[in-house]
């Protein structure tokens, strides 16, 4: 079969029978020879056995674990054809919300080697310990020795995080090791597994010594409060110049090059607003650097999170901290007519319980930011519905060669 076009999974599109059938590692244009596999969705998933002649579109991958490793989907793709998919998904996005004419900017795309976070995993089995990233589509491990996508500070981990690995995990165990990178150091933090006993606790507390690691801990599950281990000094996160320290497994932006092009987008967005609201506000990103020009009301419904921001926004007269679930309890038009502007920044799920009161409100400005097209283009439909106009969306892509991207848009009042 060939490949027509890249899904929004970021695998290769062909037909078969009338139906639809989903090609991983292929690109638009690849003549390809593939094994039907399950039914998925409105067509059936498959997997690539031979590229037989390739697209136009295709390349060689530049890293050497692409294809097992399953962190990242569109290595295949050239340069110019993989950007003009990631733009192409947000333009999707807002067309099938009816926002067709709704101007796309040019990609804003951070550079390879700049994760300052991700999560590993690793299993011990019959005494062998393999620590990476998940298979694509697997619950096996891979080593990724030579990962692109991730920061030098935690590359250089890898090797000997393996070595710890083989030496705590008892046969049979799978955990998680999440490794950020802060203002002080790395942070580590491993889900998942039995509680570490004293013999583990001493050897992660010497790894963290070895390696220079600020902190470490363990939790059972991300339902559960991480537990110290070794807290070696204070780690934080910087927003506009405000420290805020943060928990193990706060939610940070993947890196400091997208989170400079976020905070730039919003910025620009709210213009000289001087009574703003930051509405899903996490830890403070946009907070604090809006903070630099207004006063900010921020408001978030994570109880860590929002700990951590009213912890740092203490010594600020000018930033409010509300801890509030806007899923069920959103901001009402009442409550949002004292502000100039409103940002919101949900999780995946979007906004829309927030964005239908928006739409009924006189706030002048909303800038909507967003890491799913799909729910953003929904929320801005409702907006545009309200009496909004959507000035032009700007994607940023900082999951290099992943079928995410993320989206900042600004509305305007008629």
């Amino acid at each position: 079969m060939t490949i027509r076009e890249i899904g929004a999974r970021g695998d290769g599109l062909g037909e078969h029978g009338g139906g639809r059938v989903y090609v991983p590692l292929t690109a638009p244009g690849d003549h390809v020879r593939v094994a039907l596999g399950e039914r998925r969705g409105d067509g059936r998933a498959a997997t690539l056995v031979d590229v037989l002649e390739p697209g136009p579109a295709r390349a060689a991958a530049p890293c050497r674990h692409f294809g097992v490793c399953g962190g990242c989907a569109l290595q295949h793709l050239d340069d110019a054809a993989y950007g003009a998919w990631k733009h192409d998904q947000v333009a999707t996005a807002l067309g099938r919300a009816g926002l067709g004419d709704v101007p796309v900017r040019p990609v804003v795309r951070t550079p390879p080697a700049s994760r300052r976070r991700a999560t590993f995993a690793a299993s011990r089995r019959g005494g062998a310990c393999v620590f990476g990233f998940n298979e694509r589509q697997s619950h096996r491990v891979t080593p990724v020795p030579g990962c692109l996508v991730v920061a030098p500070a935690i590359l250089a981990l890898l090797g000997p995080l393996e070595t710890l690995m083989k030496a705590i995990l008892p046969d049979g165990a799978e955990i998680d090791v999440g490794v950020a990178v802060l203002e002080g150091g790395v942070d580590l933090l491993l889900t998942g597994g039995a509680e570490p006993g004293l013999d583990a606790r001493e050897r992660l507390a010497d790894f963290a010594e070895a390696q220079d690691i600020g902190r470490v801990s363990w939790r059972r599950s991300p339902a559960f409060a991480a537990e110290p281990v070794a807290a070696r000094r204070p780690l934080v996160a910087r927003f506009g110049g405000v420290a805020v320290p943060v928990r193990p497994g706060a939610f940070l932006q993947a890196s400091a090059e997208g989170e400079e092009a976020l905070v730039g987008l919003v910025k620009a967005g709210v213009g000289p607003a001087k009574r703003i609201a930051d509405l899903f506000a996490g830890v403070g990103t946009f907070t604090f650097p809006l903070a630099a020009g207004a006063s900010v009301h921020a408001v978030e419904g994570d109880s860590d999170a929002h700990a951590d921001l009213k912890a740092a926004a203490r010594t600020l007269s000018n930033v409010a901290a509300e801890r509030r679930d806007l899923f069920t309890d959103p901001l009402t038009e009442g409550e949002l007519g004292r502000f100039d502007a409103v940002v919101f920044d949900p999780p995946r799920a979007g906004a829309r319980a927030q964005a239908a009161r928006l739409a009924v409100s006189r706030v002048p400005t909303v800038v909507g930011v967003s890491c799913d097209p799909a729910t953003f283009a929904r929320d801005a439909r409702a907006l545009v519905d309200g009496g909004y106009r959507l000035e032009g969306v700007t994607p940023v892509d900082q999951f290099l060669w992943s079928p995410h991207i993320e989206v900042v848009g600004v509305f305007r009042r008629h």
